[in-house]
């Protein structure tokens, strides 16, 4: 059962700054010694933060394998997935789609992104209400992009 859910609000519309948020919490998660899983519904834009995460810092290696269908289980500590879960506890779930996914349910620790892009903007306000109706207290913080 998922113990915390975070909210992480940027005011910054664009996609970059919300990719390289998640790039920046992942690390920290990552330096912290938790397992990640990064879940994102738009096969795409996980590819472009698959890139992101070996560039948006050159000082930085952060371990990641995406989560292939039909391949040997990923086992790297970071662990990128639009499809397919990896087996057993999440610690870190930095959850990218739109809605709420069913592993949450299996995460110590629920990340949420939400930038300033409209859409994006009500999809996490509709995920703050599904956290909430589930008996969790999701907590939130206004983040500045860099």
């Amino acid at each position: 059962m998922t113990a915390e859910v975070t909210f992480y609000v940027l005011e910054a519309a664009h996609e970059g700054a919300r990719l390289k948020l998640a790039c920046r919490i992942v690390e920290k998660a990552y330096r912290a010694g938790q397992h990640v899983l990064v879940w994102h519904d738009d096969p795409a834009e996980l590819a472009t933060l698959d890139e992101l995460l070996w560039t948006f810092d050159d000082r930085t290696f952060l371990p990641h394998d995406r989560v292939i269908p039909g391949e040997a289980a990923a086992e790297a500590p970071i662990l990128l997935s639009s499809s397919e879960l990896p087996a057993g506890e999440i610690p870190v779930l930095v959850n990218l789609a739109t809605s709420v996914p069913e592993c949450a349910a299996r995460a110590t620790r629920v990340i949420e992104i939400i930038d300033g892009e409209p859409g994006r903007r009500e999809a996490g306000r509709a995920r703050f209400r599904a956290y909430r109706e589930r008996g969790l207290q999701p907590v939130s913080h206004n983040v500045r992009a860099d």
